[in-house]
């Protein structure tokens, strides 16, 4: 057998080791954060369509308004259209802002609101959100705004804040202090009385959440019970 030059025998390796594949590489996986779920609507939230002959009813409130909305549409059903604004109305000075875009252009037979418990809310530098100077004045300018809308009237009282420390600063004494300074503006503008305070009062222990301004889904139950006996005694039933 004939054995090749040396030099050859190199020269053919280097070229064999130049062609020859690089190893694969591990393929690195990409992982891709699952998508984060859209938060569901709120159903009190959800635009209602008026069934023709009956009247309409907006409420207008916070996060407590929401939560008695739906008990409210519920225990009125087939007797009146129950509509709410499309969002938490929080401070006196957030209604002055926004009443009539919440309004808009239809014509309402009552209007249900209330405002206080945003207001009375404790801020960095331990000012109130709006102070009761300013509570007593905005209130003022709502009413007004409403009254020319031609609709019934009723407020509803703020209802108790807990004593202790809450995950929003307020002080539990301050819901006296706005509600009084509240019934003095409905009572001078002929405005009627929804007492849900009082509604609520004596069975706060069990309805209420713990170290929270916010109700159980019994205690909505109770709130929007106490809220169709004004409502229908407004309408006159």
């Amino acid at each position: 057998m004939k054995t090749l030059p040396f030099g050859l025998l190199l020269a053919l390796t280097t070229l064999a080791l130049a062609v020859e594949p690089a190893p694969a590489q591990p393929t690195e996986t990409v992982k891709v954060a699952p998508k984060a779920k859209a938060k569901a609507p709120d159903p009190a939230m959800t635009p209602i369509k008026d069934v023709a002959g009956l009247p309409r009813i907006l409420l207008i409130g916070d996060s407590i308004s929401i939560g008695y909305t739906l008990p409210v549409r519920k225990l009125l059903e087939g007797k009146a259209n129950v509509h709410r604004i499309p969002t938490n109305g929080g401070p006196t000075s957030n209604g002055v802002a926004n009443l009539a875009t919440w309004l808009g252009k239809d014509k309402w037979d009552v209007i249900h609101f209330n405002f206080g418990l945003h207001d009375l809310k404790i801020m960095p530098g331990g000012k109130r959100q709006v102070e009761p100077a300013d509570y007593e004045s905005n209130l003022r300018a709502l009413v007004t705004e409403l009254r020319k809308t031609g609709a019934k009237l009723v407020f509803a009282t703020t209802t108790p804040v807990p004593e202790g420390k809450l995950a929003t600063p307020r002080n539990s004494a301050d819901v006296a202090l706005y509600n009084q300074i509240a019934l003095k503006v409905m009572t001078e503008h002929g405005v009627a009385i929804d007492d849900l305070n009082a509604a609520i009062t004596p069975q706060l222990a069990k309805l209420q959440r713990p170290h929270d301004v916010h109700y159980t889904a019994e205690g909505s139950e109770a709130l929007g019970q106490a809220v169709v006996k004004s409502l229908e005694k407004a309408l006159g039933k």
